[in-house]
């Protein structure tokens, strides 16, 4: 089974957003990946400090979604969408998910937020598995997957073959430059994504914009922790990459004891 990663550049509009997903599921579409996932809040834009992105209304989200799912629907794929959301009084971080039929199966919140973001979304409380195709997955969103490994455990335990992990890491501003995949002198980022799929016995999917100094890129890794494709640094595009489901066992994650940790 065949799963997708966009990484796309920073969207100068949620009109602009739209068009990268649109164009960037196709590609998935076009190498057989039954699910593309995109990178955090990816609409209208995560929040960063030398980008001004207008908070969006609930009437141009729930638009946006509405166009979201009708590009799953077109190009007959599923996608994962991360957004801002409005949920009665709250304003979650969210990846909504959406059938290849073009339904909304619902969304996971961002539980733990970066405290950098407690000004900007409530944390949510829920964990969900999701399903499609007949591939079980879970979702984590940045923070959370890089510095709460338990929120990947909780997927895997639960069944998840894989956990996909929107993200954002890294500037178009100023930083770093890096060109070699998991180097010893790069930031902890991609070392911690191998480690959550080697951990747990399961595919870990880790998605994240392209920009000029990126502190980490998108992967694909296995559940023996190897890295199976990877988004050259800097480049929009798709990698895609086979999942072979009976190795996703859980296997490691299954034999966690909670008793021993009171």
């Amino acid at each position: 089974m065949k799963i997708a990663l966009a990484t796309p550049h920073f969207p100068k509009s949620i009109t602009d957003g739209l068009n990268k997903v649109a164009k960037l599921a196709a590609e998935a579409a076009k190498q057989g990946a039954v699910i593309v996932c995109f990178p955090e809040t990816f609409i209208p834009g995560y929040p960063l400090v030398e980008v001004e992105v207008p908070q969006a209304s609930q009437e141009q989200l729930r638009e946006a979604l509405a166009q979201v799912c009708e590009i799953a629907k077109a190009k007959n794929i599923a996608i994962i969408i991360p957004m801002d959301w409005y949920e009665g009084n709250q304003f979650y971080n969210v990846a909504q998910v959406i059938s290849a039929e073009g339904e909304v199966l619902g969304y996971q919140t961002k539980n733990q937020l970066d405290p950098s973001e407690d000004q900007q979304w409530q944390p949510g409380t829920e964990r969900r598995l999701f399903e499609v195709s007949g591939l079980k997955f879970g979702i984590t969103i940045c923070h959370e997957g890089f510095r709460y490994p338990e929120s990947v455990r909780w997927a895997a335990r639960e069944g998840a073959h894989v956990v996909f992990h929107p993200y954002l890491s890294g500037s178009d501003v100023k930083g770093k430059q890096i060109t070699e995949w998991c180097s010893p002198s790069s930031p902890y980022y991609e070392k911690a994504i191998m480690m959550r799929a080697l951990e747990n016995t399961i595919y870990f999917a880790s998605v994240g914009y392209a920009m000029k100094y990126q502190e980490s890129t998108s992967a694909i890794i296995a559940p023996n922790g190897e890295c199976l494709a990877y988004q050259p640094y800097g480049q929009e595009g798709v990698i895609v990459a086979d999942a072979d489901l009976e190795k996703a066992t859980g296997y490691l994650a299954k034999r966690f004891k909670p008793e021993l940790y009171g």
